[in-house]
C-alpha cells in the first residue's frame, strides 16, 4: 500500500514538472497573450456582472447564481439576452424573482410525456 502511495505521488509529481517546463518552454510573447486573453474575459466578466446587478433584483440573482451550478448553459443563453435586452432599453425596470422564474419556464423546452405501449 505505502509503494502504490509512493508511485502515484512520484507520477504526480511528474507531471507537474512536465506541465512546468511547457510553461517555461512557451515563448514570452506567447504567455504575455495569454494574460491578455485571461485579462479581458475578466474585465467582459465584470461588465456583465455590473449590467446584471443593475437589472436584476438581489433576489433573481441569487437565482441565477443557484441554477448556473446545475444549467450552465441556459443561464449564460439568459443572460446574454437580458443583456441585449438592456442595451437596446427594452428593460424598463429591475427583473425580480417572479419574472425571472417566468423567463426561465420559457426557456425551457417542452417536456415530452412518455408513452408504454403495451404489447
Amino acid at each position: 500500500m505505502a509503494d502504490d502511495l509512493e508511485n502515484i505521488r512520484r507520477r504526480r509529481l511528474e507531471q507537474l514538472q512536465q506541465q512546468q517546463a511547457a510553461q517555461q518552454q512557451m515563448a514570452p510573447g506567447d504567455m504575455q497573450a495569454v494574460m491578455q486573453q485571461e485579462q479581458a474575459r475578466a474585465e467582459m466578466d465584470a461588465k456583465k456582472q455590473a449590467l446584471l446587478r443593475q437589472i436584476l433584483t438581489p433576489e433573481a440573482r441569487e437565482r441565477l447564481n443557484t441554477l448556473k451550478m446545475s444549467r450552465k448553459e441556459m443561464v449564460e443563453q439568459l443572460e446574454s439576452q437580458l443583456i441585449t435586452l438592456a442595451q437596446n432599453g427594452r428593460i424598463q425596470s429591475k427583473i425580480d424573482d417572479e419574472k425571472l422564474k417566468q423567463l426561465l419556464v420559457q426557456l425551457q423546452p417542452p417536456k415530452r410525456e412518455p408513452t408504454i405501449k403495451r404489447m
